[in-house]
């Protein structure tokens, strides 16, 4: 198995390497020569072509689209760069070939668009969406035909060779009329491609359609910035940027999707993208009209306008973002939208007393739709986590076999875990963000129900020792106390009988007598006995009220003074 591994890995890495090493090849030229930031965004977005290529293909050696980004990042690391760095450097020191250098770096962009729209037709499965998009292919050839002499034998390319001007120009063929053509034939057929990714997208269900989001966010980017650079690339140098910028965009999102790593994210960047980008335009117009309006009146150029425009600003920045973003999910993001809608209800009607705290795990299961959904909440004295009853959970790792835990915290500090069913999407964590306040709520109310059971169950085992102590003294007053004058009392009753009886029963009697006198003295010392094991009564109050309750029992006078403060026993 890892023979075949390696053997499989070979070529992708081989293309790999060799691009890399063009990719060198042509910085070691061109430093110096050009701008560095086109230089090294060039190499970059070359070598990411061939990173991302190299790993489909070695995980899915099948895959077109994994092959086409490896061709796509040799033939640019080749006829673009290299020889766009060998034209350079030809130029400055006077090295031969430079010409015929410079004009394969020039006419290089041509030869990449049927590479690209045939990633785009391709994805995500490396097959087009219908026989009928083969007419994209050959209409995008088609264009590269008539742009390349039209652009390689016009004038056009002048400003591209370090002569100032193309070697190779022409006026015996209409240059003009084939590049403006071809660039048309390009321009739709990348569009098209692009299109067709939107039609694969709106037929796309489950995992399909989060590769295909990916995907498609990255070529919309493309879409936009390739042609605006085609059409301002003499115009404006700064957009020679835009190609590197968007095109590395595309094989980093293709690896996401392909391999599935991540997938459900791009919900979050296309949710944050249209909702900034959407605030970003909404401040700067309301800017700029305040701007306006105030300079017409305060004079052009006023500081108080400027401060007034920032101020706007910033106090519509949360009401708009809030706004802005209930549309986004609205219209792009139902489901968020519905299950956040939701939330916020259940919060409201928490506050205003018509729910209780405890309901919120009943909420999120009916939200996600999971009957199974568990919600542990932490107590932080005893560092153990309790289910909705308060009831510790011994093995939480046992409990969350099988579903994913989604912990919640509070400053770095645990609060919850939430233990539902897998699911790819950032729903769960989203809805749990949303509902943090109820399941604070939740979390105290559980911790202050534990604390009462805990005082009741104090109580109890209070009112359970008084028992037992008021049955201790019970059976010491009958066994011993009660027993004793029981017997007094027939001892007596029985010297009573024995003095009716004469001088004979007179002398038993006083034996009687004595023997009584003795049992009293015993029965006399257990009650000392047992009274000495009941605390004093008012001793809970401290020492002063318990000296002077034994004070007033005292047949002598007391007067009792104590300076000690007041002991509170626990």
């Amino acid at each position: 198995m890892r023979t075949s591994t390696l053997r499989r890995a070979l070529l992708p890495a081989t293309l790999f390497g060799l691009t890399l090493a063009a990719e060198v090849v042509a910085c070691v030229l061109s430093w110096s020569l050009e701008s560095r930031y086109d230089t090294v965004l060039y190499a970059l977005s070359g070598a990411t072509f061939a990173a991302a290529g190299a790993l489909i293909v070695i995980r899915y050696p099948r895959h077109l689209v994994g092959w086409l980004f490896c061709a796509h990042a040799l033939q640019n690391a080749l006829m673009g760069d290299v020889a766009q760095g060998y034209g350079l450097r030809a130029a400055a020191l006077g090295w031969p070939g430079g010409p015929a250098a410079e004009w394969v770096s020039t006419t290089s962009w041509a030869f990449n668009s049927p590479i690209l729209n045939s990633i785009f037709l391709l994805f995500p499965d490396g097959r087009l969406p219908g026989r009928r998009w083969r007419w994209v292919l050959w209409a995008g050839g088609l264009g590269v035909a008539l742009a390349v002499p039209g652009w390689g034998l016009g004038h056009l390319s002048d400003g591209e060779f370090a002569a100032g001007r193309n070697p190779l120009a022409t006026d015996a063929v209409p240059t003009d009329l084939l590049f403006a053509a071809g660039s048309a034939l390009i321009i739709g057929a990348l569009v098209a491609s692009v299109a067709a990714l939107g039609v694969r997208l709106r037929a796309a269900r489950g995992v399909p359609r989060q590769q295909l989001k990916w995907f498609t966010y990255a070529a919309a980017v493309a879409g936009v910035f390739l042609p605006t650079a085609l059409v301002l690339w003499n115009v404006w140098p700064g957009v020679r940027i835009l190609p590197a910028v968007a095109l590395t965009a595309l094989p980093i999102a293709a690896c996401v999707a392909i391999l599935r790593f991540r997938l459900y994210d791009i919900d979050v960047v296309i949710n944050r993208t249209l909702v900034y980008g959407t605030i970003t335009v909404l401040l700067a117009a309301a800017f700029a009209a305040t701007v306006l309006t105030l300079g017409t009146v305060l004079g052009r150029g006023s500081p108080v306008a400027t401060a007034v425009a920032t101020l706007v600003v910033a106090v519509a920045f949360r009401p708009l973002r809030a706004r802005v973003q209930a549309g986004v999910d609205r219209r792009f993001n139902r489901a968020r939208y519905d299950a956040l809608r939701r939330m916020a209800d259940f919060l409201d009607a928490l506050r205003a007393g018509r729910a209780a705290a405890e309901q919120v795990r009943d909420v999120l299961r009916d939200l996600l739709d999971d009957p199974g959904l568990d919600l542990l909440f932490f107590q932080t004295e005893r560092a153990i986590y309790v289910d909705a009853d308060g009831e510790p959970v011994a093995d939480v790792d046992e409990a969350a076999a099988g579903r994913t835990r989604l912990p919640i915290s509070r400053r770095d500090e645990p609060v919850a875990l939430v233990l539902h069913r897998p699911r790819p999407d950032p729903l769960p964590r989203d809805v749990v963000a949303a509902g943090g306040l109820a399941i604070e709520m939740a979390r105290l109310r559980v911790e202050l129900r534990r604390q009462l059971a805990e005082v009741r169950a104090s109580r109890a085992r209070i009112v359970a020792a008084a028992d037992e102590e008021r049955r201790r003294i019970e059976r010491d007053l009958h066994d011993g106390a009660q027993q004793r004058l029981v017997s007094i009392g027939l001892a007596l009753r029985h010297a009573q009988h024995q003095l009716g009886a004469g001088a004979a029963g007179s002398a038993r009697a006083s034996r009687t007598l004595d023997d009584a006198v003795t049992q009293l003295g015993a029965a006399i010392d257990g009650l000392r006995e047992l009274a000495r094991g009941l605390p004093p009564a008012q001793l809970g109050g401290g020492l002063a009220p318990a000296f002077a309750e034994l004070a007033r029992q005292s047949p002598v006078p007391v007067e009792v003074r104590v300076d000690l403060p007041p002991v509170v026993t626990a």
